[in-house]
């Protein structure tokens, strides 16, 4: 069985597929899994990926998830939680079932995957989880409570599963993207150099945390550019 899997939760063109072939880079093979799988045939073609199509809010989904991720590895090496849900609006104004769907896909999400990868790797007794934040996981902006309900709850489920975790050898880590991320619909502004973060550049700590020896452990890290304030 291939052992050295990374699982990429809530694949796209953008961050993830950075991660994708950074981990690719490092030999790993990637597990992608979006709610469109077919949306991700192009990247899967490049790096020979597999694509799954998984709802991650859904507990049925992520358990077919596992199952299949099962016939490919004892345990994936490394699980990423990159799934998102936002909706943006005056308070008062926010539709009730949307911000319910925008917390299930940022938290409840990440627990189901954390849970499922922790249980394979716990048996396998080694393995790294890493969830994606954003500024929102530390500062609750105006007009994006969902966003920063659902954010803030995935960074204590980070927090609480490393410290559970670590001492049996799994690494959970969380990441605050507290910024930006520049993309071919979003490129850098001419006359603000360096005022968004490159896919790629976040996949260098994503990598750099995945390789960290486990007596030095980063539980959180935040990237920004060099040029932000905060």
């Amino acid at each position: 069985m291939t052992k050295n899997i990374a699982l990429i939760v809530g694949a796209g063109s953008g961050l993830s597929a950075a991660l994708a072939r950074a981990y690719t880079r490092e030999g790993l093979t990637c597990v992608l899994a979006a709610r469109r799988a077919d949306k991700l045939k192009p990247l899967c073609d490049e790096l020979n990926a597999t694509a799954i199509a998984c709802d991650s809010s859904q507990p049925a989904q992520v358990e077919s998830l596992f199952k299949q991720l099962d016939t490919l590895c004892d345990a994936p090496a490394v699980v990423v939680y990159n799934a998102s849900g936002r909706v943006r609006g005056p308070l008062i104004e926010l539709d009730t079932k949307l911000v319910a769907d925008a917390i299930a896909v940022n938290a409840y999400g990440g627990f189901l995957v954390g849970q499922a990868a922790a249980k394979r790797m716990l048996k396998n007794g080694a393995g790294t989880i890493l969830f994606t934040g954003a500024s929102a996981s530390v500062k609750g902006y105006a007009q994006s409570a969902a966003f920063a309900m659902g954010k803030f709850a995935l960074r204590g489920l980070a927090q609480s599963m490393a410290r559970e975790l670590a001492p049996q050898n799994i690494h959970v880590a969380h990441v605050v993207i507290d910024g930006g991320i520049s993309s071919a619909e979003r490129p850098v502004p001419a006359d603000k150099p360096d005022s968004l973060l490159h896919p790629n550049a976040i996949a260098q700590t994503y990598v750099a945390l995945t390789q960290q020896p486990r007596s030095a452990w980063t539980w959180e890290i935040e990237v920004r550019p060099w040029v932000e304030k905060f």
